[in-house]
């Protein structure tokens, strides 16, 4: 397997030694900052550690009661960041699932060289090996309130320490996989927030085949994150949460965005587990353009041969996409 496809396999050897029952039963300076923002403070936020030595690439980790430990976060800065005054649109950009993906996989990946001279900015934040960029309903390992991090604390902390257009038409939200799925929730859930969306091989239904995603999503972060506790409760889901997080159940609330969808078409060779993932992406992927088109709104889409991971191609392409949305630098 490539070391440029970010897959969850680390979860599934995580999972497989759990049963279902056991598994899930389980209960430099800142460019426009303030003085007191340049030091952390506000929003929830305690800087603990940083690094703006890099001309393009900085890097913090935070102390937050949303998470029950530091996690950490890239900011990719475009070329002439430093000798100029404007202002930038922003990128949230999510990493997949799986115990080897965290905030730097992009940057391992070669983010750099993808977003060479283009004027955007690139947020990329820890999301949890399982995190699936959400408040758990339950959790035996401290807080993971991944989504009150992302939203209530990290997204004003940027546009705050940083010079952003911090408005709808200022910010996208784009992931692989798991990430794709959160940027779709994002979306949706916080609809004035970003004006476009992005997915690249991440799951867009969670009640098809009766739950699967929603299955995976709580054996998962049970196994990988939680300590027994799930995204979505069990053995009973919280069903309320699942239909608010549910792309194809928020049709309307992505009128007026950019949409971009990506899926693999055919199988993986060496990779069984891809296999099945992206299958499953690819199903979900196209119930949801379904009912996107029964509504009457707008997207993109790529259906390309493959598996499941990060193809930097129509990443290129859907960068370009996003800036052309998105306000100007």
């Amino acid at each position: 397997m490539s070391t440029h496809r970010p897959t969850r396999r680390g979860v599934l050897r995580a999972a497989a030694g759990l049963t279902t029952m056991t598994a899930l039963g389980a209960g430099g300076v800142l460019a426009s900052a303030g003085a007191a923002h340049a030091a952390g403070d506000g929003f929830g936020l305690r800087i603990v550690d940083r690094d703006e030595s890099d001309g393009r690439m900085w890097y913090y980790r935070f102390a937050t009661d949303a998470i029950g430990w530091n996690p950490g976060v890239n900011v990719l800065l475009p070329d002439g960041y430093h000798t100029g005054g404007r202002r930038y649109p922003v990128l949230y950009l999510f990493h997949g699932g799986g115990l080897d993906q965290d905030f730097i996989t992009f940057d391992r990946m070669g983010i750099r060289d993808w977003t060479a001279g283009k004027p955007v900015i690139v947020v990329m934040p820890d999301g949890g090996h399982a995190g699936w960029y959400s408040n758990p309903v339950s959790s035996n390992a401290g807080p993971r309130n991944w989504e009150t991090f992302h939203i209530s604390q990290l997204l004003p902390w940027i546009d705050a320490n940083f010079r952003t257009h911090a408005e709808y038409d200022g910010r996208a939200v784009s992931g692989f996989s798991m990430g794709g799925f959160g940027a779709l929730k994002y979306a949706a859930k916080y609809y004035g927030h970003f004006a476009s969306v992005s997915a690249h091989s991440g799951p867009a239904s969670l009640r098809r085949d009766a739950g699967l995603v929603t299955h995976w999503a709580n054996l998962s972060s049970a196994a990988a994150d939680l300590a027994g506790g799930t995204v979505y409760g069990a053995p009973l889901w919280d069903e309320a949460r699942v239909s608010a997080d549910n792309p194809v159940e928020r049709v309307e609330s992505y009128r007026n965005k950019r949409v971009f969808l990506v899926a693999g078409t055919s199988p993986d060779p060496v990779n069984w587990f891809d296999t099945v993932n992206e299958t499953q992406v690819l199903a979900g992927q196209r119930e949801f353009r379904s009912v996107l088109g029964a509504a009457g709104i707008p997207h993109e889409w790529r259906e390309v041969p493959g598996g499941h991971f990060v193809r930097p191609d129509l990443f290129r392409q859907d960068l370009d996409g996003i800036i052309g949305r998105l306000r100007k630098a």
